[in-house]
Parts: structure tokens; C-alpha cells; sequence
């Protein structure tokens, strides 16, 4: 996830200045990289430091994907792209964890990575032609992001998990304390310098925008990363019991963005995220009343699928408010900030459930878990007080600066 930062960094950088098809074939490169490594590991050392290129690649296709279709497709057929890579997780969320288990006991663990490299080269090769003839846009007088913040935000939220790690974890509240607080001190400056000026205070508009979607992904992911720990070690069902919960969402997230779509001309964006919030914090109060030994799993299940549903309504939205507020020729860096947001609010609503959950783990694990479910819930809420300053219009309406930029070949193939 850290490491995605970086990918998300450079690769926005690039899609404005040379256009989609270069950052597109280093993230492949990188992330078909990182798969061997991490195949062919003799340590875990190795293991890890794979796992850190596979996201460098992995973090850039998102913010490659999203400046294409700012660039590419008009407002309503927009909100159609984004429930189409909603869908795209489906089989992958649905079918993968099993078949990577199924491989490792059939041939190893390693051909779980290796395994993929056919399929990156197949996905590759399908992309590449239609990326190449976008080229670069014909606006490249938009601000550039710099590839040392990226690194810098991404070091410092390493030093704020592990902070939290260690305070919760094993009491070294000194050490943790001042990782905190080393993090924070030198993330935020550089943060400041990849997202749009104001988004820290949520100003009206693009910074508003960002910010929201960081805080979403803290709500939501805070809590699902936590929902299968309440099935299994609170109320100690069978993983399989679990995982029905994570597949619900993942189909309940798929419906609210072909729901969004289908929408998106007559609903104003901010009404779709704030629905979108509403049903998630209903879902996360769900999971709370079921570490509660009387009230049936059931409940859980269904309370998450229905949070999944939110987090589509809400989702989707927001990538196509980023993209009728980036300036012409500058989707690349707005996809960036939006990525980047999605990734760090990702890790940090973990983490802060993380921290909560080792230290109730030595005693009360279900209040531990429930700390975790309430951080992600407040910080939910903070999100939908912002939603009154996300910019008003539907999501399918085209940007202000009027139709896209026409597509022109590259001077040079494969370049992007």
C-alpha cells in the first residue's frame, strides 16, 4: 500500500506530461517485477521488498485509468467507466482469494506471483495501442508533482503505522510517541505539495473533493478490515462464514456504482456521497451490535453487503467530481491527489484499527475491535460534514471547460 504511493506520484506526474502509455508500461514493468522477486524470494527480506515494487505498479494504473477517461469519454458515459472498474474487482474479490489458496497447495506459493506474469503481459498488450494514440495531452503547462514528496509521505506514514504499532502493541509509548509525531510533523508539509492547495482545510470544490474521498476510505476500510476478526475470533464462526461478509460487500459495492450511473444525470454528486456515507455508518452500527453474543451473525452479514452498497454509491462519484474540477491537461495530477488520498486513508483507518485491536487484544478483543469499528465511524462522520462543500452539480455533467481534448498519435511509439 506505502509503496503504491510512490506509483501513484510519478505516474500522475507523467500522464500529463507525455500522456498515458509511459507510466502505463512502467507500472506494468514494475509490478511484473515485483511479482518475480517476490516468486523467486529466498527470504522474506526479499519477499517484501518484491511486494514494494508490485505496488510502486500497481499504484500507478488507477491514476493512469482515471486521467484516460477524464480525457476520453463524456460526462455520462464517465459514470459508466467507473461502475465498469467497480465490476472489474468482482471475480477478482470473489473467486481470487480462494484460487491463490488453491495454487499454493496444488503447486507452491510462489506460483501464486509467478503465476500472474501471462496474465499482466495478455493485459498489457490489449491496452497499449489505445493508450498509445491518446499520446499526451495538448495543455502541458499544469503544475508537476515531485517524485521526493511522494517518497516523503510514504516514509512518513510508515513512521505513523509503526508508531501506532508499537503503543498499542507492546507499550513502548515513548518510541511510538515520538514515531507519531515525526510522521505527522514531516508528512503533512509534504502531503500539502501533492494535493490541491486547501485540501487539508477541505476549501470548496477539487480540495474538498480529494479530502472526501481520503476520508471515505478511512471509514470504510477501517472498519471492513476488521469485520472478518469480529465473525471469527469474537463470535468464532468458520472463516468461510466470514468471508461471505467480504463478498457481500464486494457485490454490494458493484450494485451502488451501477445504481450511481444509472443516476448519475438526474443526482447531484453530493447526494450520492452523502447516501453513500449514511449507509456505510449504518453498516459499520451493524457490526458493532454483533459482537454482541445475542444478536445473529446474520445481521452482520447483511449490514456489511449493505455498507458495500454505500461505499459504491459514494465512491464513483467522487472520481467523477475530480475529473470535471482538474484543469485541462492536469487529470493526470488531480487523478494523483485522489489516488493518493484513497491509499493513505486506506492505511491510516487500518492502522488506527489496528492500534485499537492490539490493545484490547490481551484483554477484551471485542472492545478492542469495537474501538476500531467507532474511530472509522467518527471519521465518517467528519466526511459528511465535508459533502456540504463538495462542488453541486450531477456527475454526468461536462466539465466547464466544454468538450475533451481530441487525441493525437505520440512522436514517439510506446511513449506515454
Amino acid at each position: 500500500m506505502l509503496g503504491s504511493v510512490v506509483g501513484i506520484v510519478a505516474a500522475g506526474r507523467e500522464a500529463d506530461r507525455r500522456g498515458p502509455a509511459v507510466p502505463f508500461v512502467a507500472a506494468l514493468i514494475l509490478f511484473a517485477s515485483g511479482l518475480a522477486i517476490a516468486g523467486l524470494a529466498p527470504s522474506m527480506e526479499v519477499l517484501v521488498g518484491g511486494r514494494v515494487l508490485q505496488g510502486m505498479g500497481a499504484g500507478a494504473v488507477p491514476s493512469v485509468a482515471y486521467a484516460v477517461i477524464g480525457r476520453s469519454f463524456p460526462g455520462p458515459l464517465q459514470a459508466r467507466m467507473m461502475a465498469v472498474l467497480s465490476t472489474a474487482w468482482v471475480v477478482p474479490g470473489v473467486a481470487g482469494p480462494a484460487l491463490a489458496a488453491g495454487v499454493a497447495h496444488l503447486f507452491g506459493w510462489r506460483w501464486v506471483f509467478l503465476g500472474l506474469l501471462p496474465v499482466v503481459a495478455v493485459a498489457g498488450s490489449i491496452a497499449m495501442p489505445a493508450l498509445i494514440r491518446l499520446g499526451p495531452p495538448a495543455s502541458g503547462q499544469v503544475q508537476e508533482h515531485r517524485l521526493i514528496y511522494g517518497i516523503a509521505v510514504a516514509a512518513c506514514a510508515t513512521m505513523l503505522l509503526a508508531g501506532l504499532t508499537l503503543v498499542a502493541g507492546s507499550g513502548a509509548v515513548l518510541v511510538g510517541g515520538a514515531l507519531i509525531a515525526a510522521g505527522v510533523a514531516g508528512g503533512l508539509p509534504a502531503l500539502r505539495r501533492l494535493v490541491p492547495p486547501g485540501t487539508l482545510t477541505a476549501r470548496r470544490g477539487l480540495p474538498a473533493t480529494i479530502l472526501s474521498r481520503g476520508l471515505l476510505t478511512f471509514a470504510f476500510f477501517g472498519a471492513d478490515a476488521y469485520v472478518t476478526l469480529a465473525i471469527t475470533a469474537v463470535r468464532h464462526l468458520s472463516p468461510v462464514v466470514a468471508g461471505i461478509a467480504v463478498t457481500g460487500a464486494t457485490l454490494g459495492w458493484t450494485a451502488g456504482a451501477w445504481v450511481q450511473a444509472r443516476l448519475s444525470e438526474t443526482w447531484e454528486g453530493p447526494r450520492f456521497v452523502r447516501t453513500g456515507l449514511v449507509i456505510i455508518l449504518a453498516g459499520i452500527a451493524g457490526m458493532v451490535l454483533v459482537l454482541q453474543p445475542t444478536v445473529p451473525v446474520a445481521e452482520g452479514l447483511v449490514a456489511w453487503t449493505v455498507a458495500g452498497l454505500g461505499m459504491g454509491l459514494a465512491y464513483a462519484p467522487l472520481s467523477l467530481m475530480m475529473l470535471r474540477k482538474a484543469p485541462p491537461g492536469g487529470e493526470g495530477r488531480a487523478s494523483a491527489s485522489l489516488n493518493l488520498a484513497d491509499v493513505l486513508g486506506t492505511a491510516i483507518g487500518i492502522g488506527v484499527g489496528g492500534a485499537a485491536v492490539a490493545a484490547g487484544a490481551g484483554g477484551n478483543l471485542a472492545m478492542g475491535i469495537a474501538a476500531a469499528f467507532a474511530a472509522a465511524a467518527a471519521v465518517g462522520v467528519v466526511a459528511l460534514v465535508i459533502t456540504r462543500r463538495l462542488p453541486p452539480g450531477t456527475t454526468a455533467s461536462p466539465p466547464p471547460a466544454a468538450q475533451p481534448v481530441p487525441a493525437r498519435v505520440p512522436d514517439h511509439e510506446g511513449q506515454r
